[in-house]
């Protein structure tokens, strides 16, 4: 209930005497003739923590009014007690879990009687909050057209600034246990309306709509703003208070879910239960959505390199492998030539093998990689040619069987490459000095340290030696581990389990040192380390990737509000990046935004573009 009143102490008391002695209405241990005992209600079931004090708990007969019904996926029906108490920390809805279709109606005042529950979804292993339902439900409905209880408004003004208190240290920094300061934090304020019918006004779109029909719009249009529109991710502490889900109750095939992309507003009143799902936690499930409002947003245009500059791109291209439709590869080639201006060198990550996820050992992506480079020609780009070393059958991680890789392309009207004693996938690149002490690599194509236990099943990093009008530049292309296990920014455990730094960690130590035995061979070495980092600008990875001031996270060149590379669940931030060695000066850098913002992607990833003059 939103109420600036504490619940009075004698409610308290006599609910608490209640649980002490099992006199609780419709509880399983009941006492006989305790009928006059005072009802069970929503608020009762919900409590003031994120479980409830009827966990495991049958109740009887409680009391509310239909607010929404869902009749696919996880199905089942929100109600609502219009008779709330005085307690901002206690909800008034809660869900109810039917299996089946349900055959209530909204506005229906229904009785349900049935056990509590606290579902996890995803699993507890997920670190993920739980929804507190009722299951295996018997419902009778008491009377029809009933109006739904007013709903509570969510909105830059009641959403704390502060995203969620510190895990208590004596429960894992769990923070289930501890009781719900609504007017203080903002995951306490999401879970004291869980269930609760919520309206948000006109919001500006943030995460453009996915497969999935959903988007993520902001009720705060002022934090943390993207230059094009989005809410920036820019350190751990900016989780972005005012970023909500939206999804429908209404099923797609019956009501299509409108496209939005970032920037866009989806204006008007959008009303509905507040859910929890594993796909990014808080969610209005709306049973009455707002209009979007379409906005301006475009995807970039990099600036075409100079005839004395080098670039250098990186692009992940998203699993690219011959059994994708032409307009994949037509799409992906349009934007190395349009969007990226056929960048001198480029990188590209998760190209599969010549028959994709097909699991049968074939390694080789020749096919991919032909295909891929003739639609570039066609799209009007250069004969790019490539360089690439096979991974070892399903030991790089990704899709089973797809195989995925780094590789190179270069226009060889402008770079040439310098193959030496090209590696294989367990043989190692090394460093050496040639022509009066300039560094060179003992394999190019190379993988660096492929044994390195950093490496198991992941992606192995890719040196390749080049030359631009007589200078060297040596190019690492990476594809590090996926955040793939990482507990999500509404856990339970405040602060989140990030167990998958760990491995991006030990990758960027093995990266950093080959970094510092190429400029320990040269120290003026044209070195740019690029690729799918998949960590953040500001975390411990880029930190290991920069030590000692071997590398250079180029992206911080941008003004902080353009540095994004990806954007997830409505959080613009940083995953895809290139660093630089210090001789690489006086560089232009660009991330070219012609997907992640957008409904309609080639990639979940914006390419990232580097210019310099060696």
């Amino acid at each position: 209930m939103r109420s600036s009143h504490p619940r009075s102490a004698a409610v308290s008391a006599l609910v608490a005497t209640a649980l002490a002695t099992g006199l609780l209405a419709g509880t399983a241990d009941a006492a006989e003739g305790s009928a006059s005992a005072d009802p069970i209600h929503i608020h009762d079931i919900q409590g003031t923590t994120r479980i409830s004090p009827l966990n495991g708990k049958q109740v009887a007969d409680v009391a509310g009014i239909v607010t929404g019904v869902r009749t696919y996926g996880s199905r089942g029906f929100w109600m609502q007690d219009p008779d709330a108490d005085d307690n901002d920390a206690t909800s008034e809805g809660i869900f109810v879990f039917t299996g089946s279709a349900p055959t209530v109606a909204v506005g229906d005042a229904v009785k349900v009687s049935g056990l509590v529950g606290e579902y996890v979804p995803g699993g507890v292993s997920s670190g993920n909050q739980s929804v507190t339902q009722i299951s295996k439900p018997v419902v009778t409905v008491v009377s029809s057209g009933n109006a739904v209880p007013e709903a509570t408004a969510i909105n830059e003004y009641n959403v704390p600034a502060e995203y969620a208190p510190a895990g208590d240290p004596a429960a894992a920094h769990s923070i289930n246990g501890l009781p719900l300061e609504p007017s203080r934090y903002a995951l306490d304020f999401y879970e004291s309306l869980e269930g609760m019918n919520v309206k948000i006004g006109t919001s500006r779109v943030v995460g453009a709509t996915d497969p999935y029909s959903e988007m993520w719009v902001t009720v705060k249009g002022w934090e943390n703003t993207a230059k094009r529109g989005g809410t920036l991710y820019g350190s751990y502490e900016s989780q972005n208070t005012g970023r909500l889900q939206i999804q429908q109750l209404a099923p797609v095939a019956q009501q299509p879910f409108p496209v939005a992309n970032v920037g866009d507003k989806l204006t008007g009143t959008t009303e509905g239960p507040l859910d929890f799902n594993q796909f990014g936690g808080y969610t209005l499930v709306a049973r009455t959505l707002g209009t979007v409002k379409a906005g301006t947003l475009a995807p970039e245009k990099t600036k075409p390199q100079a005839a004395n500059e080098l670039a250098v791109a990186t692009y992940n291209v998203e699993n690219l492998d011959p059994s994708d439709p032409q307009e994949k590869f037509d799409n992906l080639a349009k934007a190395v030539v349009a969007n990226l201006a056929s960048p001198d060198i480029l990188a590209l990550e998760e190209i599969q093998d010549d028959n994709g996820a097909k699991n049968d050992g074939t390694v080789s992506a020749e096919e991919t990689i032909k295909k891929f480079t003739a639609a570039i020609v066609a799209a009007g780009g250069p004969a790019y040619e490539w360089r690439t070393i096979n991974p070892e059958n399903n030991k790089d991680g990704g899709e089973p069987g797809g195989n995925i890789r780094q590789v190179f392309l270069f226009n060889p009207a402008r770079v040439s490459f310098t193959d030496r004693a090209a590696g294989d996938s367990v043989t190692a690149t090394g460093v050496t000095q040639v022509d009066g002490g300039k560094a060179a690599l003992t394999h190019s194509p190379g993988r660096i340290d492929p044994a390195n236990p950093a490496w198991a099943d992941s992606r192995k990093p890719l040196a390749g030696e080049f030359v631009f009008k007589g200078k060297t530049v040596f190019v690492i292309a990476n594809h590090f581990a996926s955040k793939g296990g990482d507990e999500g920014l509404t856990s339970i455990h405040q602060p989140p389990v990030r167990s998958s730094e760990a491995k991006r960690l030990l990758q960027a130590q093995a990266v950093n040192g080959f970094v510092k035995q190429l400029l320990a061979a040269d120290k003026n070495a044209n070195v740019l380390a690029v690729g799918d980092i998949n960590d953040f600008e500001f975390s411990a990875t880029a930190q290991a990737l920069e030590d000692g001031g071997a590398l250079y996270s180029a992206i911080k060149s941008l003004p902080k509000a353009e540095r994004y590379s990806y954007v997830y669940q409505g959080n613009a931030q940083v995953l895809d990046q290139i660093l630089t060695s210090p001789a690489v000066k006086n560089f232009t850098y660009d991330s070219v935004h012609i997907n992640a913002e957008f409904s309609a992607q080639n990639s979940d990833h914006d390419p990232q573009v580097l210019r310099f003059r060696p």
